[in-house]
């Protein structure tokens, strides 16, 4: 879909005007169109900073220079580029006069941190903190990463924070390869929380190249919009996808199939016997299951007191009722098999409510108190669950708002524009990948630090 401002703002001309006018200026986001690269942060102008007694700064070092970056510190400091990549061990703050740390390192690069450029923050984990200060001061740094990603959102620019774990420094590989790279475009302002917990997998499959290879994956309602690009992404990092779609949207179903590499599952998952045949048709076919995505969800909105009791079971029904009978067949079967990543589509509507989406907002709200709850349940089997809550992004259904509506929700985030249904795909695959095995229970939107619900 055209973004019009963009236009404008992109033009010597029209520039001018939007200035003139006080608009927004959104600038074009960096975007990926092919899998993941063997180094994905090569060339890449990288800048590390640490606070005292910071522990993870050595492996941090380690991993951004394999994937290819070059450390801004071994240039000249007068030919020195502005930073494409600033990573900070801010596992060391404590105390409130360890902050001093975080102006020491950002500020002088403020001006010239280029555009697109990644900003990740790691902080230790506020459970494990000795006393309530240092709890406090962990849990702190997650205020100045969001705000720091409102004042870089302008340029492009993404900021993020992993806590991390004592014990799990050893799994931040992935997360530095997915926050810093390119495909973490519309996901800025966002807290993950590296553990331990979920039993890791075979050194062999941590490659972050072509790290799906072999795998079998499902994506429900996958005949448009976020489902198709997904599974799309799941293709192009060679995982083998089954795309599902209500027997009405079969021929679109087949259509998508045939346009990204993919094979078509006509079911209904609200169905009665779903569970079942989707049981048998993963083990017969494949002998199990590597990757669950449940994106299928309907809406029905209307305002509490007008909303009929079929428009609140329908969607109670399809969004919730539905993916729990799924999961309960295929995980007690274990069909689901071992290392297995399951993602739940939530919705920026699930985090802060949306007007006229009472029965929506229940169901998306329930994806993010489930993945919470199941994460320590599935661990010791290496399955990793997560869900994922988009915000503004344009589909079928944005285009079908009216014009000023639409435009005010492009416009509010940090980075003045809507998202493509290709950014929630890739975190929904890195989600999917060995790599992001110390992320589970986890809620992360994609939403360009969207002001509702962030």
């Amino acid at each position: 879909m055209s973004d019009l401002l963009m236009k404008l703002a992109g033009s010597p001309i029209g520039a001018g005007v939007v200035k003139l006018l006080g608009l927004p200026a959104p600038v074009e986001l960096a975007r990926s169109k092919g899998p993941y690269a063997a180094q994905p942060l090569a060339r890449k102008n990288v800048l590390l900073g640490r606070s005292p007694n910071g522990y993870a700064i050595d492996r941090l070092w380690v991993i951004a220079l394999d994937a290819g970056a070059v450390s801004l510190e071994t240039l000249p400091e007068n030919a020195a580029p502005g930073p494409d990549i600033l990573i900070m061990d801010a596992t060391g703050c404590t105390t409130p006069s360890d902050y001093r740390a975080l102006y020491d390192f950002f500020h002088p690069w403020m001006r010239r941190i280029a555009r697109n450029a990644r900003v990740l923050i790691v902080a230790g984990l506020p459970a494990e903190a000795k006393d309530p200060v240092a709890a406090a001061a962990a849990r702190g740094i997650e205020g100045f990463s969001r705000s720091l990603a409102k004042e870089l959102g302008p340029r492009g620019a993404t900021v993020n924070l992993a806590y991390v774990a004592r014990d799990a420094v050893d799994r931040l590989e992935g997360v530095v390869h997915f926050f810093c790279g390119i495909q973490t475009s519309y996901v800025s302002g966002q807290a993950v929380h590296v553990t331990s917990r979920v039993t890791a997998p075979a050194l062999a499959a941590l490659r972050y190249h072509e790290a799906l290879k072999g795998k079998v994956a499902l994506v429900t309602g996958s005949a448009r919009g976020i489902g198709r690009a997904t599974a799309e992404r799941l293709v192009q990092e060679g995982a083998q996808v089954i795309c599902l779609d209500v027997p009405a949207a079969s021929q679109v179903l087949q259509e998508t199939c045939n346009a990204i590499g993919a094979k078509p599952l006509a079911m209904d998952i609200a169905s009665p016997d779903a569970p079942r045949q989707l049981a048998d048709f993963f083990r017969q076919r494949f002998g199990g299951l590597d990757i669950l995505v449940h994106n299928a969800g309907i809406t029905r909105d209307k305002t509490l007191a007008k909303m009929a009791g079929k428009s609140w079971d329908q969607v109670v029904d399809i969004n919730f009722s539905a993916v729990m009978a799924i999961d309960q067949v295929l995980l007690s079967e274990q069909v689901l098999r071992d290392d297995a990543r399951m993602v739940y589509l939530s919705s920026i509507s699930g985090v802060a409510g949306n007007f006229g989406q009472t029965n929506y907002a229940a169901t998306k709200a329930a994806m993010i108190g489930y993945v919470a709850a199941q994460a320590s349940l599935l661990a010791t089997r290496g399955i990793g669950i997560n869900a994922v809550a988009p915000g503004f992004i344009e589909t079928a259904m944005t285009q079908d708002m009216p014009f000023m509506a639409r435009e005010i929700g492009r416009r509010l985030n940090s980075v003045k524009q809507g998202g493509k249904p290709r950014d929630v795909a890739e975190l929904v695959t890195f989600l999917c990948t060995p790599g992001a095995y110390g992320i589970s229970g986890d809620t992360i939107r994609v939403c360009g630090q969207g002001l509702i619900g962030a």
